[in-house]
Parts: C-alpha cells; sequence; structure tokens
C-alpha cells in the first residue's frame, strides 16, 4: 500500500480549504484519507498553516511521500527541514527572492575587479 501526504479540498464553491492528509495514493483527490495532519487556507492573509509536526514527521518516516504541494507546505512551516536536515525554509508570506533581483544586488555592491 503506497501511502501519500497531500492535499484534501473542504470548503464552498469559490472558497477553497484543504486539509493535509495521510491517504493511499490510488484513491481519488477527495476520497477516504487514513489522517488528518493538518490544514491551508490560501484565502487568509498570509495563507494560514497548521501542522501536527509530531503526526507528520511520524509519517513521513514511515515512508509516506509527500505530493509537490504538500512538500512545500511542510518546508513553510518547517516540517520537512526536520525531517530531511535540509536549509530552513522561509517563513509564511516572504517572497522568494528570483535570480534577477539577486543579480541586481550584486552588481549594485562594491566590486574587486579592477581594484589596485
Amino acid at each position: 500500500m503506497a501511502v501519500r501526504v497531500r492535499l484534501r479540498r473542504i470548503g464552498k464553491k469559490k472558497q477553497p480549504q484543504y486539509r493535509l492528509v495521510v491517504a493511499e495514493a490510488a484513491g481519488p483527490r477527495d476520497g477516504r484519507f487514513l489522517e488528518a495532519i493538518g490544514h491551508y487556507d490560501p484565502r487568509a492573509a498570509p495563507p494560514a498553516i497548521s501542522v501536527n509536526e509530531e503526526r507528520a514527521l511520524w509519517w513521513l518516516k514511515q515512508g509516506a511521500q509527500p505530493s509537490d504541494t504538500a512538500k512545500a507546505l511542510l518546508q513553510r512551516t518547517g516540517v520537512w527541514e526536520r525531517f530531511t536536515g535540509e536549509a530552513a525554509a522561509l517563513p509564511v508570506g516572504e517572497e522568494i527572492p528570483s535570480a534577477a533581483q539577486e543579480a541586481a544586488g550584486e552588481e549594485e555592491g562594491p566590486s574587486s575587479e579592477g581594484a589596485p
């Protein structure tokens, strides 16, 4: 039985909210699930994310594979960092700087080229 951590849509039409659930990979998006481990509301400002870290880590250690979106949410809350030991995630609501912005920031700084 392949198990995935993924989002399950709840809420009214045009007002989505999602539960972060652990479910069988072959099941439908809003079908049966084994356990709800979190909640995500993208309409709040900033988006509201809550995750039961203890249960999420337990399922990840048992071999549950997160979907791309679930992995991004786990990274935002710091659960993925605790699981893999990777670099810290950005806090919720902060934007990831683009490569163009980083390059512009490097050009403005003092340059060591041509210095005696």
